[in-house]
């Protein structure tokens, strides 16, 4: 790993330390702490999520002409000013603007931060590099929401305040790390890469992407893999769990750790067996994988057991969550970055990303009212959305190339050839060593 990953890495470790401490709590503070209400912290909710639909369409346009470096240094700084102003926020208004400019923040750092890695990683690298950021991702949030936890004080406001502080901080400390990076510019890169229509249209871009069948269909099924995991964990399977399987609400807590114990440990035993092997059984592997933690979480809540079981059940659950998602991290964010053209990294990422939210923004709508009160029905939803997981992937598969699909195979060269969208025009070479120049 060279000297500007591993800055990359360490701030990204950094800004999820800090976003752990907050993410947990933002509700309590919000309802609270604050006493805005239910409603008040549902609109701010909601509002961090909408914030980042609004500006990652816009993203990866410009990270693809002015290149990620000050794309992320200036969501960092943006949200940490959203954070510390929701550190202070006392009034409706505040909250949610407060949200606002912190929800866009950490959306536009996301596909800045994916493209970063692209740039620094090679082919053959790049597998381990998104396996070791997902790791540094979940063991700062983990540690963060440890740390954030014994000092909060709900009959102490200053506390709240403290703990938003000190994700600002953490924000800026990620831009000040990215700031002193060296970064490798690729030497397909400049901004004449993008086309005189691609340029006067914002529409362009979107266009040669939605022509490129693979990636469209590796949207499709990210939007799954994120709504049938990700977007039930505080919503639909924690109101399940609770209603259902009657567990106690502090064991969600629990659950969540287990979740976050697994990635931490299983993360680099998974990536030595996966990185050799085909990317899309990999991910139809964690179809499987999760339809048995659904069916685990169907026995806790209709399984009539006794409380002990339905608890030891429902944190399995969360837990088989977590080796599924250890084997996603090192072939899902690499398989974008090899779809993706080179003037079109950060596009592909932005899109990829947006998939992402628009699945966490629905996956709570979904699921929070099926978990409730139609458990049946609700479990098998998603025993059937994990089924199609694995029925999307191996589709997938058909459409990628070998060196898309299994990297490992490619013979070690310094010259790669990227793959277009159908019906783009041929791609040039791409060097996969990149020469070392200051960006931004």
């Amino acid at each position: 790993m060279g000297a500007a990953m591993r800055r990359i890495q360490a701030g990204n470790a950094l800004s999820a330390f800090g976003l752990g401490f907050t993410v947990p709590y933002l509700y309590v503070y919000v309802a609270q702490v604050r006493d805005l209400g239910a409603s008040t912290a549902g609109v701010v909710l909601a509002v961090f999520a909408m914030a980042a639909l609004v500006v990652l369409p816009f993203t990866g346009r410009i990270i693809d002409r002015r290149g990620p470096l000050p794309v992320l240094v200036s969501g960092a700084v943006l949200a940490s000013a959203g954070a510390l102003a929701m550190g202070f926020s006392g009034s409706v208004p505040t909250a949610v603007m407060s949200a606002a400019l912190l929800g866009a923040g950490t959306a536009v750092m996301q596909p800045a931060l994916a493209t970063m890695i692209v740039w620094c990683s090679t082919a053959a690298t790049r597998t381990r590099a998104f396996a070791t950021q997902f790791f540094l991702a979940n063991l700062g949030l983990g540690v963060g929401g440890l740390v954030g936890g014994q000092i909060v004080d709900q009959d102490r406001p200053g506390s709240f305040t403290l703990l938003f502080a000190v994700e600002a901080v953490m924000f800026l400390v990620l831009a000040g790390m990215a700031a002193s990076v060296r970064l490798p510019r690729p030497a397909a890169f400049a901004v004449s890469a993008l086309s005189k229509e691609d340029r006067g249209s914002a529409g362009g871009g979107l266009r040669a992407l939605l022509r490129h069948r693979a990636m469209v269909q590796l949207l499709g099924l990210g939007f799954v893999v994120f709504f049938a995991c990700y977007g039930q964990f505080e919503s639909g399977l924690a109101a399940y769990g609770t209603e259902a399987a009657g567990i106690d609400p502090s064991t969600l807590g629990v659950a969540l750790a287990a979740n976050t114990a697994v990635i931490v440990i299983a993360q680099f035993v998974v990536l030595r067996l996966v990185e050799r092997r085909s990317r899309t059984r990999v991910i139809a592997a964690v179809g499987l994988i999760w339809t048995v933690a659904w069916i685990v979480a169907g026995y806790a809540g209709l399984g009539h057991g006794s409380t002990t079981m339905a608890t030891a059940a429902f944190i399995s659950t969360y837990a088989l969550f977590g080796l599924g998602e250890a084997m996603l991290a090192p072939t899902v964010a690499p398989l974008v970055a090899d779809l993706a053209p080179t003037s079109m990294v950060g596009q592909y990422n932005s899109a990829f990303a947006l998939v992402k939210q628009l699945a966490l923004a629905v996956g709570p709508a979904v699921g929070g009212p099926l978990g409730a009160s139609l458990h049946g029905p609700y479990i098998v939803t998603f025993v059937l959305f994990s089924l199609g997981i694995t029925v999307l992937a191996l589709r997938l598969g058909r459409r990628l190339t070998p060196a898309q699909d299994r990297p490992s195979l490619v013979s070690v060269s310094r010259v790669v050839a990227r793959r277009l969208p159908e019906g783009a025009e041929k791609a040039e070479p791409v060097t996969t060593e990149p020469v070392p120049e200051r960006v931004g």
